[in-house]
């Protein structure tokens, strides 16, 4: 019985650390930007925020503080692009996401997906893959983005999440993740 529950152990440890590493190989490939801030940083940015006497600033320092991480990686490249769809496919398969919803709109498509929190409202994972992006320009540079992948893990109030995507800069089709009713 002992040898079963340390066999169990194993063969669960490598399955808590694939989220996390699911999408850390786009970190360091010159064809990807990225955008990582972890816990600590948040919390660095929630303390800062308190301070404000702006209801804006503290409705979103709220949402802030139970975020556990951000991940935004951005591509321009086509091959770096089908990495991506490749990665989040897998790891759809493997998680116990649900898409929440998609938008396609002539090539470009907007996926959403959610993993459940709380109650209906909250979320512990929200997974969006923005593909088919190649006619948009974006950034000062007008550079062509192919697709964008961007992980939000904690206690996400979807509500809240357009708070987020004014503050942090993050794009705009989040606004479009609230759950219906």
């Amino acid at each position: 019985m002992r040898k079963l529950g340390l066999l169990a152990a194993v063969l669960w440890i490598p399955l808590t650390g694939f989220a996390q590493g699911s999408f850390d190989q786009f970190e360091d490939m010159d064809q990807v930007a990225t955008v990582i801030i972890n816990k600590s940083m948040i919390n660095l940015l929630t303390s800062i925020g308190n301070a404000s006497d702006d209801p804006e600033a503290r409705e979103f320092m709220e949402l802030a503080k139970g975020l556990e991480g951000l991940k935004v990686f951005v591509t321009e490249d086509k091959s770096v692009s089908d990495k991506m769809k490749t990665s989040v496919d897998a790891y759809l398969k493997s998680s116990s996401l649900e898409e929440l919803m998609r938008i396609k709109d002539d090539e470009t498509n907007v996926k959403f997906y959610v993993k459940n929190g709380k109650d209906e409202d909250h979320v512990v994972e929200l997974l969006m893959f923005v593909s088919g992006l190649d006619q948009v320009e974006v950034g000062h540079k007008g550079r062509n983005v192919e697709s964008v992948l961007l992980s939000l893990t904690g206690d996400i109030d979807l509500r809240k999440i357009g708070t987020l995507t004014e503050h942090l800069d993050l794009p705009n089709e989040l606004n479009k993740a609230e759950k219906k009713q």
